[in-house]
């Protein structure tokens, strides 16, 4: 006669999927990340929003576990709402800006991490997401960059020899535990030109056909035979097919 185990054990559970809310303007974005995350056990989309604002009342809706964070945005951007956010969950910027005080300011309003576009894989952001919930920030190279040549420019104009070196050594010893092993930017698979490179970045940023070539003092022509050079070598026949690849959300 076989005795039954007066106490079991109780079955396994998977933890559950970090709950995220993703805040950003661009459309192909945020559709690109919502595919990206909620397609994963261990993540899951559950808010969208187009811009600060719509970003707050999600997080009061929703409760994510992270915020992920756009800078630029229209109506109420990224950095002003960023304090209100804080206090509902931890936030990752996650942007393709990577200006010096732009990320100083981010850092300094209590982001939690500080991604670029273009700077970390699918892997690195889930980790990052994820150790950022536990505070552990993380950093990409261009942030932290910006954050380097944001101490560099902080040094006193008349240090001694000597203080460059002892700058540099605080700065490694600040930037080792901000900066996360994320690797290298991934877009030199492309063997995009540092032209098309350059119309790339204003395609991801909205911009069309007429505001490039303006930005770029060349005809509306020349801009077309780039798109074409770049769509061939991104395997891609859309300009939103071509943002989210050359964002890293697709």
């Amino acid at each position: 006669m076989q005795h039954r185990d007066p106490w079991p054990e109780a079955p396994s559970r998977a933890p559950s999927p970090l709950r995220l809310l993703v805040a950003d303007d661009n459309p192909v974005v945020r559709a690109g990340l919502t595919a990206l995350l909620s397609g994963r056990e261990d993540t899951t989309v559950v808010a969208e929003a187009a811009d600060g604002r719509e970003a707050y009342e999600a997080a009061l809706r929703h409760r994510p576990d992270v915020i992920l964070l756009d800078v630029r945005m229209p109506g109420v951007d990224g950095i002003s709402a960023l304090p209100h956010l804080v206090r509902l969950a931890p936030v990752m910027m996650l942007t393709y800006s990577h200006e010096t005080e732009t990320v100083r300011e981010a850092l300094r309003l209590g982001a939690g991490g500080y991604l670029v576009y273009g700077e970390f894989t699918t892997e690195q952001l889930v980790r990052a997401v994820r150790d950022v919930r536990e505070g552990r920030p993380h950093v990409t190279p261009g942030a932290a960059k910006a954050l380097l040549t944001a101490l560099r420019a902080n040094a006193p104009a008349h240090a001694e020899p000597q203080g460059p070196l002892n700058l540099r050594e605080t700065a490694h010893q600040a930037l080792s535990q901000l900066q996360s092993p994320v690797g290298q930017s991934f877009r030199a698979r492309f063997r995009l030109s540092t032209r098309e490179a350059e119309i790339m970045d204003l395609i991801a940023s909205g911009m069309t056909n007429q505001q490039i070539a303006a930005a770029c003092f060349i005809s509306e022509k020349t801009v077309k035979n780039h798109i074409n050079r770049i769509f061939a070598k991104l395997h891609t026949a859309t300009r939103s097919q071509a943002a989210a690849k050359w964002l890293g959300v697709a």
